[in-house]
């Protein structure tokens, strides 16, 4: 299957560029100048991938993944955020706002295309574990679903993105062991040379709060100065 990815860069040049890279790694691109040509392009079909640049007219890239991430249909989106902001601050926020993963301008080519597959790959399950289980927590990764179940309550579905849905599969196939940053990147993200740490947390952050409605979030634990786990005996606080 080609993968389809949408580029939303207001600066011809770049998006040229993007595209022709893109194209040459074997991808089928499109193009918009601005959030909402990119929305109607949507409307019909997702794109496998979004390529979204922070600063557009109108309405802003981080804007625009929020919107897309508060969306039920749009919620799974795989979103790599663009720009020329560096500071760790504006890459958590460009992270906290939904995107997947971060490249700042200028960028190499090779770079881009190489996170672009290693977003891609997410796609696929980890490893075909079967149905997991952990606490009111119930994963079929046949069906990509999860759904929280405590007694006498309805099944709720759980919506997560790719990035927490993988982390999620990840620490219910491997429950109570201590995972470090690296090893988390190692085994949830693949290993990329491109992809800091610091992601990590930002991504566990917003694990936690699509956990948090169904009073899940506290079996993802912090263990200091060590990484994370997830355990099947939550403390009450």
């Amino acid at each position: 299957m080609t993968h389809r990815i949408l580029i939303v860069e207001d600066e011809p040049s770049i998006a040229e560029l993007i595209a022709i890279n893109l194209t040459h790694a074997g991808y089928e691109v499109e193009r918009a100048m601005q959030t909402e040509i990119a929305f109607n392009l949507m409307k019909e079909t997702l794109p496998s991938l979004l390529i979204l640049d922070w600063m557009l007219p109108g309405k802003s890239g981080v804007q625009f993944a929020k919107e897309l991430r508060a969306n039920e249909r749009t919620r799974g989106l795989l979103i790599l955020m663009l720009t020329a902001k560096s500071e760790e601050t504006d890459k958590v926020s460009g992270l906290d706002s939904g995107a997947d993963d971060y490249v700042t301008k200028p960028f190499s080519p090779k770079e881009l295309v190489a996170r672009v597959r290693a977003l891609l790959r997410r796609q696929t399950p980890i490893e075909d574990t079967g149905p997991l289980s952990l606490g009111p927590l119930k994963m079929d990764p046949s069906a990509h679903r999860v759904l929280a179940i405590w007694p006498n309550q309805d099944p709720k579905s759980v919506l997560l993105g790719p990035t927490e849905y993988r982390l999620l599969q990840f620490f219910m196939a491997n429950p109570e062991r201590v995972h470090s940053r690296s090893n988390l990147l190692d085994k949830v993200w693949g290993n990329e040379v491109y992809i800091e740490e610091r992601t990590v947390d930002v991504h566990i952050k917003r694990l936690r709060a699509a956990l948090a409605p169904f009073d899940c979030d506290r079996y993802v634990e912090t263990v200091r100065g060590s990484g994370y786990r997830m355990t099947k005996t939550p403390s009450e606080s």
